[in-house]
């Protein structure tokens, strides 16, 4: 870890160090797509659904509750209830936050995912051991462009597929 890289070097750090997970990540998106796609869905409303909520596990249930009429009551609370883990990898985030602005850490927990909050947390024990401060916002920026782009973009193409 280079203590005096630039924010550039740090976001492309962390696209770099998270690749290998895009391995494991890519068929599980294609899967959704694909479900998405025999359910009626579009590859444009696969691409909202998991661009708004970003959460895969509540994106699989709700893909399987999609139905005619649309659940919308169902589907939201099922999410919640799947997505309500966010609210405790958030709470042990927020303290190495505290000095981010506002209009940066909103953005920052809305891209957390499973995988970046892992990210971001091994980098912050990587950091206080050296004696840096905690967060790195643009190797976890880096982190959670990667994982987004590839999540939304392959459920997509599974859709169309």
């Amino acid at each position: 870890m280079n203590h005096t890289a630039s924010p550039q070097s740090e976001f492309l750090r962390g696209i770099k160090e998270c690749s290998p997970m895009l391995i494991g990540l890519l068929p599980w998106a294609l899967i959704l797509g694909m479900q998405g796609g025999q359910k009626g869905m579009s590859w444009l409303e696969m691409l909202l659904m998991t661009g708004m909520n970003f959460a895969g596990g509540s994106e699989f249930a709700a893909v399987n509750l999609w139905a005619n009429p649309l659940p919308i009551l169902l589907i939201a609370t099922v999410t919640f209830m799947i997505n309500s883990r966010h609210i405790l990898m958030g709470a042990a985030i927020a303290p190495y936050m505290r000095d981010m602005p506002l209009k940066k850490a909103m953005p920052a927990l809305f891209f957390m995912c499973d995988e970046s909050w892992a990210m971001a947390f091994a980098e912050i024990q990587k950091r206080k051991a050296a004696g840096l401060p905690a967060f790195n916002m643009p190797f976890y920026a880096g982190v959670c462009f990667i994982l987004y782009v590839t999540w939304i973009g392959f459920a997509a193409f599974g859709a169309a597929v």
